[in-house]
């Protein structure tokens, strides 16, 4: 298989893709759902979503909660350009790049969420992204992650060594974002979540491979 850069990848299946996550995603049908009514009620909350894409779970939660203040972050300016078309009428801050890259602030968020976006990356590179996500969030925030997780150590370590074999024969750098499904297993997952200094990690509900996890500042 060829690699595609991560933003390419997404910008390519930009038509038909709600309807691909809907249909063929084990449990989309409920966990967008259920990870959207895990967040907070309030109406004058603050939510950062990271990897919001075209919105699936934001068109769940703001339905819950119309008024809350949601800052989208993601790679695909496409993507972005469908979410905003969604919500011509809500004040979303959208922000097209990187979340290792976009400052996230201190203490500004109520809650953060992230739906099928981070099982792209290393332990390493999560632990970093999760320091920075702690601090932006509130003394009680918390952070609602539902992705689907690799079912034992064995088979994340496959998943990574032929990402790296992919890489190596297509001459890519490892510093280079491309699609390539690497997800860690839910207790690696919890581990880069709590040396991040989440006080409490829990799993939720699960779809399979699928787990929603919250994490508690």
């Amino acid at each position: 298989m060829r690699l595609e850069k991560m933003a390419l990848f997404f910008e390519n299946r930009l038509a038909g893709y709600d309807e691909h996550m809907r249909a063929d995603i084990e449990g989309a049908g409920e966990f967008y759902k259920f990870t959207a009514a895990q967040l907070p009620s309030a109406a004058d909350g603050a939510v950062l979503d990271l990897g919001c894409g075209t919105g699936l779970e934001l068109e769940e939660y703001l339905a819950l909660n119309p008024s809350v203040r949601v800052t989208g972050i993601d790679l695909s300016n496409g993507m972005l350009a469908a979410l905003k078309n969604k919500f011509p009428d809500k004040g979303l801050e959208l922000i097209c790049g990187s979340y290792f890259d976009v400052p996230f602030g201190y203490d500004r968020f109520d809650a953060a969420v992230s739906v099928e976006s981070l099982h792209h990356f290393t332990f390493e590179r999560k632990l970093s992204l999760y320091k920075k996500l702690f601090a932006s969030l509130k003394a009680d925030g918390y952070f609602i992650l539902t992705d689907y997780f690799a079912e034992s150590e064995a088979l994340e370590r496959e998943y990574f060594e032929h990402l790296q074999q992919l890489k190596s024969e297509q001459g890519i750098s490892d510093g280079e974002f491309y699609h390539y499904d690497t997800p860690l297993t839910v207790e690696h997952e919890m581990q880069a979540l709590q040396l991040a200094g989440f006080s409490r990690c829990e799993t939720l509900k699960n779809w399979g491979a699928t787990y929603t996890v919250k994490a508690v500042r």
